[in-house]
């Protein structure tokens, strides 16, 4: 699936946003990419987790199950584990900190592909990455539907996204938008 193919999807269903925006990093920006809009048709979800699973299969990497952040890249991550044909979990936060919860586990050493919807800092990913640590796995990849750093940004393990795009982002006191007055709004699922 080529970039184009990804943006013209984002645009076909009102998912690339464009306004004031501020970002479940804190950061605002002026572009927002919805991907649940996408996501709620499961023959979109399928061909994009296809597509993603197929850059990491070219690449030789194998993987025994996805692991996601919760709310965004649950989606993208159970469809990727279908693709690969392995397991998909997905971590929540409870107390403000990273986790696995309802039962889920992963075993020591296990190759973790750690699945996300949208990377702007790498934050979510990384808080992912941190919570395996305890259980000893082995993460060997990241994969996103869309990188919003045009890959700046560093996991210590190969990563690979579906459309990759250099997307300013300002933190609120050096947001040119703010200073012109306009109040930013927050789509996202993260308060």
């Amino acid at each position: 699936m080529e970039q184009n193919e990804v943006r013209e999807l984002f645009k076909k269903n009102n998912a690339l946003l464009n306004g004031h925006f501020k970002l479940s990093s804190g950061l605002h920006s002026d572009t927002y990419f919805q991907s649940a809009l996408i996501l709620q048709y499961p023959q979109e979800a399928e061909k994009l987790a296809k597509a993603l699973a197929g850059k990491v299969q070219e690449s030789g990497i194998k993987a025994d199950v996805v692991v996601s952040p919760a709310m965004g890249g649950v989606i993208i991550g159970h469809e990727t584990g279908r693709a690969l044909g392995v397991r998909a979990v997905f971590t929540e936060r409870v107390d403000g900190a990273v986790t696995l919860r309802r039962g889920f586990s992963i075993e020591k050493g296990e190759k973790v592909l750690v699945a996300e919807d949208v990377v702007t800092t790498g934050l979510s990913t990384k808080e992912v990455i941190d919570a395996l640590k305890k259980y000893e796995a082995d993460v060997v990849a990241v994969v996103s539907l869309v990188d919003r750093s045009a890959g700046k940004v560093d996991f210590g393990v190969p990563r690979f996204s579906l459309l990759s795009l250099d997307v300013k982002s300002y933190k609120e006191e050096e947001c040119p938008m703010c200073k012109e007055g306009s109040q930013a709004i927050k789509p996202g699922s993260r308060k």
